[in-house]
């Protein structure tokens, strides 16, 4: 009989004994970026049907701008969602590195963060100006163009001591920082060019402070600062004191926790905007490290919160995240996959610094141990990739049934390659933002908005609220796939120096040599 349950139980459920194959969603949602990048594309590109694009990014203003990242669907580069990308790939990289390596994607992954870094070097060009957008949003949307063509406004936007943006500078901060740790071992002078950068971004954000999109107005309609900057400030300095070791960074957090929100606020929400989670999870590990000397009754505070989080991730707090019929944690309509890829990620590391410390997490509804956490996680990924109501993978190119029309210019357009033709502003929208069919180019990796709060979706050019892609739905993403795959290889995440200091030191003549 149990030959035949099985099939009855392969028919009700399909999915439920298929697996995934992490490793491979992997290397496609590291691919993802390279489908992102603006400015001159290196010999090695892989995603072909791209091109050289914004070659006059900041020429306008006497600053070279050309590079980094489009953050989603279309052409602008906003500097605020950009940077959070860099800290949460550098964090992935920093926590799971070794599986990523194991899966020879480790070198991509860097290639990835450095794509970006190189970018935030040029936007600061001197200690106290930082530019945080190329291009607008209004103009951007009023056309349907590939990158290689587009024909709409780049002016350059910054922040400066008259025109302050402590949220953008801090966050700026963090991604320096953050990337400092990857590069430490094997490339140790651009390890320390960041950190200067990091350091003085965050000088600037504390010394003269505002909301970024106060300064830079175009910003307010695509990423408006609502939770303010202090805990942008916060994450910058926790990513200091990672990258640094420097006590001024700790005796910050310590001492500007209640008056910067850190010991405040109790939250169900980490993204590119709201901060304040992910900080409590980086000050709960100092706190289990044996770091928190004379802070440690503040650290304490950070870390109740940082549990209220996972908590409430898990449906055992006092205050749940909502989640769909089939599963998903579900906060918004738009682009709801950001919130479930940026939480999955705290909640894994979070069960790995548990693991380590040989502790649980204790919940309003009870106790779950660290295998818990990870199998939440794990539930989010896999209905990522198709374990849900609709069988439909949200990773572009994962799986047999996947979004096809996603709304995204340069897939949605005839690559310039293969017809060269001039793609007008309006004329996108009437020739290829309206058909029906397929995009002539795999945006591959790439994680959509997906599904609504009912697990329903509609897999439309212009259902942008859940078909359209993001740099920030990845970035964090890569990190909890490479722990997946990894399996359990136990290695403690509370090490001093933490997995940036000796894994790369190991790896690097592997990864990086001849």
């Amino acid at each position: 009989m149990a030959p035949l349950f099985l099939q009855m139980l392969l028919v009700s459920f399909p999915f439920a004994f298929a697996g995934h194959d992490y490793g491979q969603a992997l290397t496609k949602g590291i691919l993802f970026f390279e489908a992102q990048r603006s400015g001159y594309l290196p010999s090695n590109q892989r995603v072909k049907w791209r091109a050289d694009s914004g070659l006059h990014d900041g020429k306008a203003s006497g600053v070279d701008l050309v590079g980094g990242y489009y953050d989603a669907g279309d052409n602008v580069k906003f500097g605020l969602p950009m940077a959070f990308t860099i800290t949460m790939m550098s964090w992935s990289i920093v926590e799971y590195g070794k599986q990523m390596a194991a899966n020879g994607e480790l070198g991509h992954a860097m290639e990835a963060v450095k794509w970006g870094t190189d970018y935030l070097i040029k936007a600061h060009p001197h200690p106290y100006v930082l530019y945080g957008e190329v291009g607008d949003g209004n103009t951007d949307h009023f056309c349907w163009q590939r990158p290689e063509d587009m024909t709409t406004d780049r002016r350059a936007y910054k922040i400066d001591p008259s025109n302050p943006g402590s949220d953008l500078a801090g966050e700026t901060a963090a991604a320096m920082a953050a990337a400092s740790i990857v590069f430490r071992r094997s490339n140790p002078s651009y390890a320390n060019e960041l950190l200067t950068h990091a350091q003085q971004l965050f000088e600037f954000g504390d010394k003269y402070r505002g909301k970024y999109d106060s300064s830079i107005t175009v910003a307010q309609k695509y990423y408006r600062s609502y939770s303010g900057y202090a805990d942008e400030l916060l994450w910058a300095a926790a990513w200091l004191y990672q990258a640094t070791n420097n006590q001024h960074y700790l005796s910050y957090l310590g001492n500007n926790g209640q008056s910067l929100g850190g010991t405040g606020w109790s939250m169900t929400e980490f993204g590119w905007d709201a901060k304040y989670a992910g900080v409590q999870v980086l000050v709960a590990k100092m706190l289990m490290q044996g770091k928190g000397g004379r802070y440690a009754s503040v650290f304490q505070q950070y870390q109740q919160k940082a549990e209220f989080f996972m908590c409430s991730c898990l449906g055992k707090g006092t205050k749940n995240i909502q989640k769909t019929p089939g599963g998903l944690l579900y906060r918004q309509p738009w682009n709801n996959m950001q919130f479930v890829t940026s939480a999955s990620f705290l909640v894994t590391v979070y069960s790995d610094y548990l693991a380590s410390a040989g502790k649980n997490l204790n919940c309003a509804a009870g106790s779950v141990s660290p295998s818990g956490l990870i199998s939440f996680a794990k539930s989010q990924v896999d209905y990522i990739l198709g374990d849900n109501p609709r069988a439909t993978s949200y990773m572009v190119g994962y799986g047999n049934n996947y979004p096809r029309q996603v709304h995204h210019r340069g897939s949605s357009i005839v690559s310039i390659k293969v017809d060269s033709s001039f793609v007008s502003c309006r004329g996108g929208y009437a020739t290829w933002f309206s058909r029906k069919g397929s995009d002539p180019n795999l945006l591959t990796g790439a994680i959509v908005g997906g599904p609504d709060a009912y697990d329903n979706f509609a897999d439309e050019r212009d259902n942008y609220e859940q078909t359209e892609p993001a740099t920030y739905n990845n970035a964090p993403l890569i990190g909890l796939l490479a722990r997946l795959s990894g399996g359990h290889g136990g290695y403690n995440q509370l090490l001093p120096g933490t997995q940036g200091g000796f894994l790369f030191y190991c790896l690097h003549v592997k990864v990086f040599g001849p």
